[in-house]
C-alpha cells in the first residue's frame, strides 16, 4: 500500500467533490475526506445510496455534505453548470475533485463489442468525467490548493483483450490527466492533476470483472485510501501528471 499517513486535520476547512459516491471506492473515499475534516459533496445517480454514505459520515462526526444526485449517462450541458452554479452558491469555491465514477462495461471480445455498451462507458468513464472538469476548473482557481485527482486502471496503461471499452476510457483518462496536467499545473495556475490506479480491491465492480475471484484476497476500500487522502490534501503540493498506484510501494517522499 502507498505508505502515508494522514494528519487528523488533513482536509479541514475543504470541500471536495466526489463523483460515484454512493458506493464501492466513492464511498470509501468521501468518508475518509470527511473524517480528515472536509465537507464532501456526493455525487452519483442513486439517491438512496448517497443517503446511506451521507448518514455514515454524520454518524462518524464528519461534517455535514452535500447531496447531489445526477446521472452521468444521461447528464448534459445544463445539468454541469447547474452544479457549478450550486457550488459556487453554497461554497463559494471548490478544493478537490475525486473522479472516482466509471462503468465497467463488457468483458468481450472487440468483435462481439455491444456499441450501445461501449458509448455508455465512454460517456461516463471519459466524456462525463471531462464535462465536469470543464465547468469546475473556476471554481477550483478559487482555491489556494486544488487537486483534481482522476481514477485509472493497469487496463489503461497496457491494453489487454477482452477489455473494450473500460480499457479504452483508461487510456483516454491517462491522456486527458497529462493534456490538463500541462494545461493547468504552473506558477500561475496551481491545480495539480492525478490519477489512481486502485488496484483489486474488493468492491462490485471487482466481482463482476472476476466472478470466480475470492473477494477475501482483495483489500477494502477502505485500506487504499492513504494515497487518495495525500494528493488531495497540501502535503502533496508540487506532485502533478503522476499516474499512480494505490497498493504500489511509492512514498510521499518518492513523488516529490
Amino acid at each position: 500500500m502507498f505508505n502515508y499517513q494522514a494528519p487528523a486535520d488533513l482536509l479541514k476547512d475543504r470541500t471536495i467533490l466526489v463523483t460515484g459516491a454512493g458506493d464501492g471506492i466513492g464511498a470509501a473515499a468521501a468518508v475518509a475526506y470527511a473524517q480528515a475534516g472536509a465537507t464532501v459533496i456526493l455525487l452519483g445517480r442513486t439517491v438512496k445510496k448517497l443517503e446511506t454514505v451521507y448518514d455514515l459520515i454524520e454518524e462518524r462526526g464528519g461534517k455535514q455534505p452535500a447531496l447531489f444526485p445526477l446521472n452521468l449517462e444521461s447528464a448534459g450541458e445544463a445539468d454541469y453548470v447547474a452544479l457549478a452554479n450550486a457550488i459556487d452558491e453554497n461554497f463559494g469555491h471548490l478544493d478537490g475533485v475525486l473522479h472516482n465514477a466509471s462503468l465497467l462495461g463488457n468483458i468481450t471480445p472487440a468483435e462481439q463489442y455491444p456499441l450501445d455498451v461501449w458509448n455508455r462507458v465512454m460517456q461516463v468513464n471519459v466524456n462525463a468525467a471531462f464535462a465536469l472538469t470543464r465547468f469546475l476548473i473556476p471554481l477550483l482557481r478559487k482555491s489556494p490548493d486544488p487537486s483534481l485527482v482522476f481514477t485509472t486502471s493497469s487496463v489503461g496503461r497496457k491494453g489487454r483483450a477482452y477489455w473494450g471499452a473500460y480499457a479504452v476510457s483508461k487510456f483516454a483518462t491517462e491522456g486527458l490527466v497529462q493534456v490538463l496536467t500541462d494545461e493547468l499545473t504552473g506558477k500561475h495556475d496551481p491545480i495539480r492533476v492525478n490519477a489512481i490506479n486502485p488496484g483489486a480491491t474488493r468492491t462490485r465492480m471487482r466481482a463482476t470483472a472476476y466472478p470466480g475471484e475470492n473477494p477475501d484476497t482483495n483489500p477494502p476500500a477502505q485500506d487504499i485510501m492513504p494515497l487518495y487522502l495525500y494528493l488531495m490534501g497540501p502535503d502533496s503540493r508540487g506532485v502533478s501528471g503522476k499516474s499512480l498506484d494505490a497498493q504500489g510501494n511509492d512514498t510521499p517522499d518518492t513523488l516529490i
